[in-house]
This record gives C-alpha cells, structure tokens and sequence, in this order.
C-alpha cells in the first residue's frame, strides 16, 4: 500500500471512531427515549447503521495493522510494478490515460489510481514503455500502448 493510500485509511478509520460512532449513539439514545423499542424504526435503523460502523471500524483495523507501506519515492526503473505512475495511450480510442498503481484498498479509478489486482493493472506489471497490451473489458478487448512510467 502507498503512504497515501494507509494515510487515507487512517484518516477514515479515525472519523468512524471519533465521528460516526458518536453520532449513531446519539441516534440511539433518542430513539430510546421514543419508548418501545420492539416497534421503534429508528431505533433499528441506528442499530443497523452502528453495526455497519462497527463492522467497518474492525475491517479498518485489520488492515492497517497488516499493511505493508511502499515509499513510492524511493522506487525507480524502466517497467510498471506497484507504485508506478504510467501514461497509456488506449490505442482503439486514441485517448491518453494515466493511472497510479496501488493496493486494491486504495484504488479509485476516477482519480487515476488503479489497483494491481484490477485486469489492466495485472496486464501492465512487468511491461516497459513501448509495450502493448490487451486486456479483456466488458466491452471487448482493448488495446494499450505504454507511453510512460515514473516513480514519484
């Protein structure tokens, strides 16, 4: 994982433990004091969304205490591995793409980071700037060309 992407798992993990949990047992609290809780909708509404919280508070917690963190400043080369930032050209629509290659737990796809496990991602590991590739898509097959990798 990167720096960036446990950072962000930090932050979020600390907002669930500090934020959300104090908000739902407030909810909880009033729903209480609306009396029966056996026919109370918000009150097992506050009970699911606690449960969510709590699930992912733990999910969290698992993570970061596992997580392996990459200083992507300190990687170099010439072919994409973890870490790597690469500028492709999808050669069937003529577009420039760019995307960071990151742990699945971090990936998203709209700010440009790709995880390693995601089709392309597993398609670009080991692949230096020229190289094509294909990769099945929902679509078809789609073919890249590697116009650029960078560690930064």
């Amino acid at each position: 994982m990167t720096a960036s992407g446990f950072a962000r798992l930090q932050d979020e993990l600390k907002r669930l433990k500090t934020v959300e949990r104090a908000r739902v047992l407030k909810a909880l609290e009033e729903a209480r004091a609306h009396g029966d809780l056996s026919e109370n909708a918000e009150y097992d509404a506050a009970r699911h969304e606690q449960g969510l919280i709590e699930g992912r508070i733990s999910e969290l917690e698992v993570k970061t205490r596992a997580a392996q963190v990459i200083d992507v400043s300190k990687l170099s080369g010439d072919d994409v591995k973890f870490g790597a930032t690469v500028q492709l050209m999808d050669v069937d629509a003529g577009n420039r793409l760019t995307y960071q290659l990151v742990g699945a737990d971090e990936s998203d796809i709209k700010a440009g980071l790709l995880s390693v496990t995601a089709p392309l991602g597993r398609a670009l590991i080991g692949k230096a700037v020229g190289a094509f590739l294909e990769v099945s898509a929902p679509g078809g097959v789609k073919t890249y060309e590697v116009l650029k990798v960078e560690f930064k």
